[in-house]
Formats: structure tokens, sequence, C-alpha cells
């Protein structure tokens, strides 16, 4: 046997050891969630889905996983529109002035603490009148979203050839137009993509969340953090799993989307 052929296999057998220790928690999760018991135990003693029952019974539950698709879907239309004319108009910008200003307020939400951002957008948003609504928590979420979309949407106009825009001009369209009918259909499946990432982000978001929201705003992530403090039972595991299923299939459509991308070029 090669050296080469022992270190590739040695190589896989290291990764996919790593991968199984990475999921290991999420398979924890999905199980406890069917236990029958009132507390959580690995593994259950027995299996019920009785915690999904309660679940959708629940008003406190169902608002709060409400609450959690409002906002996320709300954050990934605002941040998509915010990603793709960002990373539109620098494309457009010839001498890349844009680009030095641009890309250093797009990543300085990244680079500051949830905890500092979170406090700081509490007390603008009191003194705006916004705090605990909706677009509080949204505009919040957009900070950390917007940045994914944007450098996602750099790359998908990167392979986009602009030559197809200046015929659109050339040939009377304006700006509204040819975009919407020249360029949206070549990058379509790159927003798409941008906006499930948006999605994913802000569900999965708490400490911001957990400052800005009010007991009518409170997500998901905010309600599993406040039941944990008071008694740790399987919900959150059913919560959590919920959380986990929505993310697959947020990620499961972003790569068919750039899997039908790819298969279309490779068609034309």
């Amino acid at each position: 046997m090669h050296r080469e052929t022992v270190e590739n296999r040695v190589f896989r057998a290291s990764y996919l050891a790593l991968l199984v220790f990475m999921l290991l928690p999420l398979f924890v999760v999905v199980v406890t969630s069917f236990s029958q018991a009132g507390r959580l135990a690995f593994p259950p003693e027995s299996y019920s889905l009785v915690w999904y029952g309660e679940f959708f019974e629940s008003t406190r539950w169902l608002r709060a996983f409400t609450n959690s698709i409002i906002i996320g879907v709300g954050t990934a239309l605002l941040a998509s529109f915010l990603g793709v004319t960002g990373a539109f108009g620098q494309e457009l910008d010839t001498d890349d002035s844009l680009g030095a200003i641009l890309q250093p307020l797009v990543l300085i939400p990244l680079l500051i603490p949830p905890v500092v951002l979170g406090i700081t957008l509490l007390m603008y948003f009191s003194e705006v009148g916004l705090r605990g609504s909706y677009a509080s928590i949204i505009l919040a979420h957009t900070l950390w979203a917007t940045p994914l979309v944007y450098f996602v949407m750099r790359s998908v106009f990167s392979r986009f050839d602009w030559q197809q825009l200046d015929a659109a001009h050339d040939l009377g369209a304006g700006p509204v137009r040819s975009f919407v009918h020249v360029v949206l259909p070549n990058v379509k499946h790159g927003i798409l993509v941008g906006a499930l990432l948006a999605f994913i982000i802000s569900l999965q978001e708490f400490v911001m969340a957990l400052f800005l929201s009010t007991p009518s705003t409170t997500t998901i992530p905010v309600l599993a953090w406040t039941q944990i403090r008071q008694a740790l039972d399987p919900m959150v595991s059913v919560v959590s799993t919920f959380l986990i299923l929505i993310s697959i299939g947020a990620i499961v459509l972003a790569a068919i989307a750039t899997n039908l991308e790819w298969l279309s070029k490779q068609l034309s």
C-alpha cells in the first residue's frame, strides 16, 4: 500500500471521527426529546411522544415559535435586500471607492460582542420607542445576517457576465428593468442561499434577542433559556429538535439551489 493512500485513509477516518464527535450532541438532543420521563436523561428509560404533544398544546411555546419564524423571515428579507444591493452597488463601482468604505462597515457588527450589541441596541431602541417590538429584533439580527448575504452575493456577482447588463442598457432598458430581467434570473439561487443563511442566523440568535424581547416577542432560544433555568425537562429537547430540523431543511434547500445553478450552467 502506497504511503499516499495510507495518509488519505487516515485523514478521511480522522475527518469522519471528528464529524461524528461534533454531531453527537445533536443526536443526544433528538433522542432525549422522545423521553417519557419528566426530566432529561440519556438514554431515556422509556420513549414517548408526550412532550411533542405538550409542545403543540402550549400557547407559550407556540407563540415563541411563531415569533421566531416571523423575526427570521423579516431578517431574511431585510438582510437580503441590504446584502444584494450592497454587493451589486460595489460591483458597479468602477474605481472600487465604495468597496473601501462598505466592506469595513459590513464587517464591524461581526467584530462586536453580542452582549455589547444587545445593551447598545436596548438603549437605542428604548429611546426611539421600538424596544420589545418585532422591528427591533429584526434590525438587530440583520446586523449579523447582512454580512453573510453580502459576501455570498459578492461571490455570486463575481461569476456573472456583466456584458449582459451592458447589452440591456444599450437596448434601452432602465436600471430597474435591466436588474429584474437580466441580473436577477442569473443570481436568484445565490439570493435564496443568502436568505436561508440569514434565516438560520436569526432563528438561532439568543443574546441580542434576550435583551430586546418582551413576553409578547420572546423567541424560541430565549424561552428555552428561561425554561432551563426553572426546570430541565425534555421540552427543551423537543424545541431544539425543531430548530435542528428547520436548520437542516434550510441547508438542504440552499444546497439544492446551488446545485441547480451549477447544473443550469452546465446545460446552457
